[in-house]
């Protein structure tokens, strides 16, 4: 491979030439909208230059950090990615490293999600970073993010300790002009040197430890290299105003001042390392200016270090407090700050169309059955695609990873504390995110004593984040093979005695399923409830077609009354106002069927020898 090769890269693809360039050795990562590209983006660069590493979708962001240290207190490089909202449950060992530090170079790749778009929080992992004590880098282009892993894994090594790649939504999923090269050979060996005072480091080791964190935050904080890089106004350095931005934020900052023809009135600088923030950069700023502007997404990390009543940004509000900084929003920022006079704004455009489960997923089926069978029910779910079930009135709670079983057992116990009739409680789960968080919280409902039921909504796949195999699949990251672990298995390890399986496409079974398990947790030697919903992802084109197809279209006998469309919402069924009845739509319609089981009049009809 020629130095001057270059290619068109998605940032999330850019970020993972930059580690197997960087002589990565493990890469361990829980899929999630931003980041989900990065791993498979790592397999194919790994296979294609012949770099050797290992990767795997761990079940969550907790475990992939866990085995990804161990393999830096190897000696090894290592990284481990996830989004936002994946290092809450990262935290605990994100914050334990930072003390006990590092050997091989190790970057936690964290995709923030500023606005949000596909996330349950609009969080700042630049923030995170500061309260864990560690470095964070912040890229402005998808070939900043690569640039950024060997300084990153440099400075992880010089300092031993973990260091933070936060790109965000339009780095990650952006494209550009990529230089690759030739992955750096790993020459070192595997090879942990035992230090029970290191890595052990009971309490009283831990005060010596936070001290040397500290000094060695002091260090990084006067590291040159890393210090903001200035844009000159075009007069004397000492102008009255400067603009600080970092990420992708400086990229349309620096972009709409020149194209204010204002970048000859303000010095412009760039903050590669939000945090810690450079001293000596502090204390000029500080002392040159007497208007500074911050424009950084999401929180005010780079505002609160410069400690200047002075600066501007989102603590005194002239940058909005929530929601991303689109060149929009940073452009009336900017005119603000400057004094120049507001352009015209275009009205805003309508709302989109709200968006709803594919066609013939079985998840809808699912969720018809479970609001039929039980219409005044209590339904906790969960994070996922599953998530649409909202609109089929069958999803009341949406908490965080895992919660929808906890919050189960909380509604049950709320209403056994009464002593008033019992609502049925149905909650559901996916499957990856039963791996990801919901088996501590069964196994804490069984032991409990918690009486309801569970639909786990088995698609053998992560669909929401792009379709990566879960644990009972048997598929590895890189398409080797692994040991499938059994979803009943594991339920019944965890102590439920109900366990029954079906496919949610026969509505009727699953009713019936239903209405027994409610039964069996009303019982007086009753208990916990599971029913496994399995059918594949209707995405997995492999998977669908080894089910029938039938062609389907609605009669004449159709009332208008709209049930299908406001009760099951399949995007194939349709209102045609010209007929004045609902219509099958040929090309969204894949053929499953499952229609025919709601249309109260039975004018959605059903026949063998569909679409192939």
């Amino acid at each position: 491979m020629g130095k001057k090769d270059e290619r068109i890269l998605m940032g999330n693809e850019a970020i993972a030439r930059g580690l197997v360039e960087n002589g990565c050795t493990l890469f361990a990562s829980y899929p999630g909208t931003p980041a989900s590209e990065i791993l498979p983006a790592v397999v194919q660069f790994s296979r294609e230059t012949g770099a050797r590493l290992h990767t795997e979708w761990s079940v969550n962001e907790k475990v992939a950090y866990e085995v990804a240290l161990a393999n830096s207190m190897a000696g090894r490089r290592s990284a481990v990615a996830m989004k936002q909202v994946g290092l809450n449950v990262a935290s605990d060992p994100l914050t334990r490293s930072a003390y006990l530090g590092v050997v091989g170079g190790f970057i936690a790749v964290v995709a923030d999600d500023p606005g949000p778009h596909s996330s349950q929080t609009e969080q700042d992992s630049r923030f995170f970073a500061q309260f864990a004590k560690i470095p964070v880098f912040d890229p402005s282009s998808p070939r900043e993010a690569k640039e950024m892993i060997g300084p990153a894994y440099a400075l992880s090594e010089k300092y031993e300790i973990p260091v933070m790649l936060r790109p965000t939504t339009r780095i990650c999923h952006s494209r550009q002009n990529i230089p690759c090269a030739a992955p750096r050979v790993s020459s070192g060996k595997a090879d942990f040197k035992k230090n029970p005072g290191r890595w052990i480091a009971t309490p009283q080791f831990l005060t010596e430890l936070h001290r040397l964190l500290n000094e060695k935050l002091e260090k990084i904080s006067q590291e040159e290299t890393l210090a903001p890089r200035r844009s000159p106004g075009g007069g004397p350095q000492e102008k009255e105003l400067c603009v600080i931005s970092s990420g992708v934020a400086y990229a349309h900052t620096r972009e709409i001042l020149e194209d204010m023809g204002a970048m000859g009135d303000v010095d412009l600088y760039q903050v590669v390392m939000p945090y810690p923030l450079n001293r000596d950069f502090v204390g000029r700023v500080n002392r040159l200016y007497k208007k500074i502007l911050v424009v950084e997404e999401t929180y005010p990390v780079i505002e609160m270090q410069l400690s200047n009543s002075v600066a501007e940004g989102r603590r005194s509000g002239i940058v909005p407090g929530q929601g991303e900084l689109t060149p929009d929003v940073i452009e009336e920022v900017l005119e603000k700050f400057l004094g120049r006079l507001l352009r015209e704004k275009a009205p805003a455009r309508g709302k989109g169309v709200r968006p709803t489960l594919c066609a013939g997923c079985p998840h809808r089926a699912a969720f018809y059955a479970i609001k039929d069978a039980f219409p005044e029910g209590i339904f906790p779910s969960d994070i996922g695609c599953y998530t649409l079930g909202m609109n089929l009135g069958a999803i009341d709670t949406c908490h965080v990873m895992g919660a929808c079983i906890s919050q189960g057992a909380g509604f049950y116990h709320a209403y056994a504390r009464d002593g008033r009739d019992m609502p049925t409680i149905v909650v559901t789960i996916g499957d990856s995110t039963f791996f990801h968080a919901g088996i501590p919280a069964l196994i804490n409902a069984v032991f409990q004593g918690a009486k309801f039921i569970l639909v786990i909504l088995d698609n053998a796949t992560t669909a929401m984040t792009g379709s990566q195999p879960t644990p009972q699949v048997g598929i590895r990251a890189d398409g080797q093979k692994g040991t499938p672990v059994s979803i009943a298995d594991l339920v019944r390890a965890c102590g439920v005695r109900f366990i029954r399986s079906c496919d949610p496409y026969e509505t009727g079974m699953l009713s019936a399923l239903l209405k027994a398990a409610d039964e069996y947790t009303r019982k007086g030697d009753g208990g916990m409830a599971v029913i496994i919903a399995k059918h594949p992802c209707v995405l997995d084109r492999e998977a669908v077609k080894s089910q029938p197809v039938y062609k389907v279209h609605v009669s004449e006998d159709c009332t208008a009354c709209r049930h299908c469309l406001d009760n099951f919402e399949c995007p194939a069924l349709i209102f045609a106002g010209d007929l004045d009845r609902v219509v099958v739509d040929d090309i969204l319609c894949i053929g499953c069927g499952v229609c025919e089981t709601v249309c109260p009049v039975g004018a959605i009809v059903v026949e063998k020898g569909g679409k192939g």
